[in-house]
């Protein structure tokens, strides 16, 4: 599946927090999200999965605008890991996880043998089969996230939008978590927080910065010492690891303004 963003301009608070930005993920293409903090990836991604309605520009989903689509159609067609998922009731994880069977549901159809076929093998791929009677709230920020990936996993789309999806895992999870979204031969568009995570994983990279895109390309195009200063102000050193994917070495700061 293709997605593509085009001239997409948000305001929120009287704040123009997107400034006309444009890109697109193609066929089974893993595209990362780069930038600091406040630099509008969050709002692109709701703009995508429909969160938000952008002033300006449009979204397509295989050359079809995404406002020509009803809300079950679009959820048929992208599953979403967000960043923060809160529930007012006291869901166990295994009924966490069939929501994600909704959008292949007609009203007021119950969940069959096969929905919880489902669910049981989503949750067998994140490693949380064991936790399925759990409650949901009971558990670690990590743990949640990855129901949520189960969730997503359930709703069989052919995209999954995952915004900066190992914030709250250690790096055994971040991993475990990235490799398994490589894996899935499916097209993922994700907003990632950690630069090295986004050169080892992702096909290519979109930067923005202040609500535009500041630049473009694969992560050894893109990742250079000097843009890497130029969008996060920091110094850092771009090394090449034995598979060919950049890792970035970042300078402390500390003593810099005593040695000035």
């Amino acid at each position: 599946m293709q997605i593509q963003a085009k001239d997409i301009q948000v305001v929120l608070n009287a704040n123009r927090i997107l400034k006309g930005v444009s890109m697109e993920a193609g066929d089974r293409e893993l595209v990362g999200v780069i930038g600091p903090n406040g630099s509008g990836k969050s709002t692109l991604l709701k703009c995508i999965y429909r969160i938000l309605k952008p002033i300006g520009g449009a979204v397509w989903l295989d050359g079809k605008q995404l406002q020509d689509h009803t809300t079950k159609e679009s959820a048929r067609k992208l599953a979403v890991v967000a960043q923060h998922n809160y529930y007012n009731f006291d869901f166990s994880v295994q009924d966490v996880v069939l929501m994600g069977r909704a959008p292949h549901k007609r009203t007021l159809d119950r969940d069959n043998a096969e929905d919880f076929r489902i669910v049981a093998e989503a949750l067998e791929t994140v490693g949380m089969a064991a936790f399925a009677n759990r409650s949901f709230s009971t558990l670690s920020g990590g743990e949640q996230q990855r129901v949520i990936l189960a969730r997503a996993l359930a709703q069989q789309t052919p995209c999954l939008i995952l915004d900066e999806p190992t914030n709250h895992l250690d790096v055994k999870f971040q991993l475990q978590l990235m490799d398994l979204v490589r894996g899935l031969d499916r097209t993922v568009l994700t907003a990632v927080h950690d630069l090295n995570i986004a050169a080892m994983y992702c096909d290519r990279l979109y930067a923005l910065k202040d609500g535009e895109i500041v630049g473009q390309g694969t992560p050894r195009e893109l990742l250079m010492p000097s843009f890497i200063q130029q969008v996060y102000e920091v110094d850092a050193d771009v090394l090449t690891l034995p598979g060919g994917a950049p890792h970035i070495v970042f300078h402390p700061n500390v003593g810099k303004e005593s040695a000035t």
